[in-house]
C-alpha cells in the first residue's frame, strides 16, 4: 500500500512540476492593445449623431447597392427574406417574431447607420464605404417614407430624421444623451 501511495504522490509531484514548467515557457502570444488599435474598432455612433463619419448618400444610390449587396438576405425591396424585414411592417411593434422593423421599432436613424456599417453585409461586415452606408440608410428610410426620395443623408441630416417610435423608449442613461 505504501508503494502505491508513493507512486501516486510522485505522479502528482511530476504533474505539478510539469505544469509550472509549461507555464513558465508560455508562447507569449499577443501584445498589449494600444489606443491606435482600439481606435480602428471604436466606431459606435450615438443617437445624436456623434461619431458619424464624413460622407453622403441618396436613396437612388442606395437602391443600386441594396440590389447588389442586401437583397439576397433581406429580400427584394427589403420586404423580407432569410434575414429581417426592413421595409414596412405593422404600425406598432408587437410581440410576434419578425414584427419589429426599422420604421415601427427603432428609435433613432443613427442606429441604422451604425448597424449597417458595423455588421453588414453579413458575409463581409465592415466592407462598405461610408458613402455606401449613407446611401443604404437613405434608401431604407425613403422606402419607409421617413424621408423624401431625393433627400441626401450625411452626418448632419441623418440625426435629424425623426423615427415614428422614438418616444416609446425609456432612455437608460439620459446623461449620455
Amino acid at each position: 500500500m505504501l508503494t502505491r501511495d508513493l507512486a501516486i504522490a510522485a505522479c502528482l509531484l511530476a504533474l505539478a512540476g510539469g505544469a509550472c514548467a509549461a507555464r513558465a515557457e508560455s508562447p507569449h502570444l499577443g501584445r498589449p492593445i494600444s489606443q491606435a488599435d482600439l481606435a480602428e474598432w471604436d466606431i459606435n455612433i450615438l443617437p445624436d449623431g456623434q461619431n458619424l463619419p464624413p460622407g453622403h448618400g441618396t436613396a437612388a444610390d442606395g437602391a443600386k447597392i441594396y440590389a447588389e449587396k442586401c437583397a439576397l438576405c433581406h429580400g427584394e425591396n427589403g420586404r423580407g427574406g432569410h434575414a429581417a424585414r426592413l421595409i414596412g411592417g405593422p404600425p406598432k411593434a408587437s410581440l410576434e417574431p419578425g414584427s419589429k422593423t426599422i420604421p415601427n421599432y427603432w428609435p433613432y436613424a443613427t442606429t441604422l447607420f451604425d448597424l449597417i456599417r458595423r455588421a453588414m453585409p453579413f458575409t463581409q461586415p465592415r466592407s462598405l464605404s461610408n458613402d455606401e452606408v449613407y446611401a443604404l440608410a437613405a434608401y431604407i428610410l425613403a422606402e419607409n417614407k421617413l424621408i423624401g426620395a431625393d433627400d441626401e443623408m450625411n452626418a448632419t441630416t441623418l440625426p435629424k430624421v425623426r423615427m415614428p417610435n422614438r418616444d416609446n423608449f425609456v432612455v437608460q442613461f439620459p446623461d449620455r444623451m
